[in-house]
């Protein structure tokens, strides 16, 4: 299928919801331009509007249509490319049921510790809602990977809900979050991919700094290192 897709994504080092659907259609070789609005000291609401009705990021852009949400882009695309979704049917029942818990749960984690892919923090003393969180996270990639036989949690291949964990892996490895045997390994293998490596490698080098997704990310611990390019 020929495509004209634009995908609009904010920086690398703190936007967790631009990730989910960049690194799936890098991961399937789907392939798009992509453009990037910062988050920055001149941020404005209304200049995300201009591509995006929520003023928001990730939007994709397919000529005359526009899709502004993380998972609508995931269903989107799932009705134009093969392995979006898993094709066993109680896998893929699964992965949406964990996508679209990920997609509106874990507010605790999300708080806490914001996307930053650049520093690593040791974490303060957290809450019970954060713990839970974490329980659950353990819990739910273990289920997955036991049930499907991973490396993925949905089985052999990357899929939409490997997709909507990877800011979470993120997370786990700049704030040095506690998982289990099974979990711990899919986070690693998760960080080995191409594409994490690359989001990864391109996060490092950006020179945007916004002052609330700084303070935000450090009031979770004590800095331990930044491995940012300096500017």
């Amino acid at each position: 299928m020929v495509t004209q897709y634009s995908l609009y994504i904010a920086n690398k080092n703190y936007s967790s919801w631009s990730l989910r659907p960049w690194i799936l259609m890098r991961e399937l070789g789907i392939p798009f331009e992509e453009k990037t609005a910062t988050f920055d000291s001149d941020f404005n609401w209304d200049a995300f509007r201009k591509f995006s009705p929520a003023g928001k990021v990730p939007c994709l852009h397919d000529g005359t249509s526009v899709v502004w949400d993380s998972l609508a882009i995931t269903e989107f695309l799932a009705d134009r490319h093969e392995g979006v979704w898993p094709t066993d049917p109680l896998a893929k029942i699964w992965a949406r049921c964990a996508a679209a818990e990920m997609h509106s749960g874990f507010g605790a984690l999300r708080q806490t510790c914001p996307m930053h892919v650049g520093l690593r923090i040791k974490m303060a003393e957290t809450t019970a809602e954060f713990r839970r969180d974490i329980a659950r996270l353990n819990e739910l990639w273990t289920e997955g990977l036991d049930r499907f036989g991973g490396p993925f949690l949905a089985g052999a291949e990357f899929t939409a809900v490997d997709a909507f964990f990877a800011p979470v892996v993120f997370r786990t490895q700049t704030y040095g979050i506690a998982l289990n045997e099974k979990a711990g390994a899919y986070a690693q293998h998760v960080l080995s991919t191409s594409a994490m490596r690359h989001w990864e490698a391109e996060a490092l080098k950006e020179s945007w700094r916004e002052a609330s997704h700084e303070e935000a990310a450090l009031a979770a611990g004590q800095q331990l290192a930044d491995y940012r390019i300096k500017n």
